[in-house]
């Protein structure tokens, strides 16, 4: 589950994290009980808000109402607004990035951090590692005093009682909440002291189990907002229960299962080009699936090209086939598509796709390949 913003700043006060004072914006009314300058935050699920002009400072309330329905009006990354953080302007000294996450391929977590807080963490990892620092914590021993010592030398901060509390916080919402990603970008230096100006958290939904009262809570009182600003495709996705997750990227795909998916979405990125999403059909009906996660992925108007990769082990290629048929047949598909299909009445299918000028490949590398050169990368 991943949160907004307002959200996750009352997980983060709740850990002994200072957030600014703020309350929600629904409506133009709901300026007249605030307390003037604020900023007004656009509140989706996605980074990249104040590139977008999401995030504006009003001083008094008739520059808020003016903000308010230049914000409502704003669409970002696909996702429209509904509802606005308006929280107390801060005077600014410092700006830290700072999150505790998983690292999958060491199997610990870990702490990331940066002095060059407020920007995109993913592009200052290819444009200046150097400034990035990265402190991965035994989770057999947990996160000790040294632990937290080194982050504040890393920073150039003074390691007292504030650093502390907000390190602390964040490893208990990852370690003892089941987050899978606890961030602040950015962590700021201002005249009240440190402070979560920004925050991202995301929960782990297969451990909702056992925090089945806060994960209620949380989706309703967040769900009409969070359910208002899905994406059409994700909105599919839910409908149709199909496994579905958006990406930055412009080359769609589907795939007939996790690993084959997990494999092409790489060699995607290994051929230089960025996958719009992943797409796993599942063990659903093939037919119905196939067709079912087109409308999904095409529905997201970034996509340049789709690229279905299918290995037919249990899944006939044939009723697979039928079902790619049946959304072509009622729907003028608006991009290329590059189809890797083998396996199970996989030479039935390849006839069925050539009816629409489809020819689909065996190798797989030569089909990303293709479908990379189809959406111009």
């Amino acid at each position: 589950m991943k949160l907004l913003e307002f959200q996750a700043k009352k997980i983060l006060e709740k850990n002994g994290i200072c957030v600014p004072a703020g309350g929600i914006v629904e409506n133009i009314a709901d300026l007249e009980a605030l307390s003037y300058p604020v900023v007004l935050k656009a509140q989706v699920p996605v980074g990249g808000r104040g590139k977008a002009g999401g995030i504006l400072k009003v001083n008094d309330l008739q520059e808020a109402r003016t903000a308010a329905k230049k914000l409502f009006s704003l669409s970002i990354k696909g996702y429209g607004i509904n509802t606005l953080l308006a929280e107390a302007a801060c005077q600014i000294k410092q700006e830290i990035y700072l999150s505790c996450l998983n690292d999958k391929e060491k199997s610990q977590a870990m702490f990331m951090a940066s002095t060059a807080g407020g920007v995109d963490i993913e592009m200052l990892a290819k444009q200046s590692p150097e400034k990035i620092i990265i402190k991965h914590v035994d989770t057999a021993v947990g996160l000790m005093e040294y632990d937290i010592r080194s982050l504040a030398s890393g920073l150039g901060l003074r390691c007292d009682k504030a650093f502390v509390s907000i390190v602390r916080g964040m490893w208990h919402i990852l370690r003892h909440e089941d987050a899978t990603l606890v961030e602040i970008n950015p962590l700021a230096q201002t005249d009240k002291g440190l402070m979560a100006l920004d925050a991202k958290i995301v929960f782990d939904d297969n451990a909702a189990f056992r925090h089945q009262e806060k994960f209620m809570a949380l989706k309703q009182s967040g769900q009409k907002k969070i359910l208002k600003q899905t994406s059409e495709s994700e909105r599919l996705a839910q409908e149709y229960d199909i496994s579905y997750v958006e990406l930055d990227g412009d080359i769609g795909l589907i795939a007939d299962g996790a690993g084959t998916g997990m494999l092409t979405l790489d060699m995607v990125k290994d051929f230089g080009g960025r996958p719009a999403n992943f797409c796993e059909m599942g063990g659903k009906a093939a037919e119905e699936a196939a067709e079912q996660s087109m409308q999904i992925v095409l529905a997201n108007e970034k996509v340049k090209v789709l690229l279905i990769s299918l290995i037919g082990g249990l899944t006939r290629m044939d009723r697979v086939a039928a079902g790619i048929d049946d959304y072509l047949t009622k729907n003028k598909c608006r991009v290329p598509i590059a189809v890797r299909m083998c396996g199970t009445k996989a030479q039935e299918g390849k006839q069925i796709l050539l009816q629409h000028g489809i020819k689909a490949f065996d190798d797989l590398s030569a089909t990303v390949k293709t479908a990379v050169e189809m959406g111009g990368n």
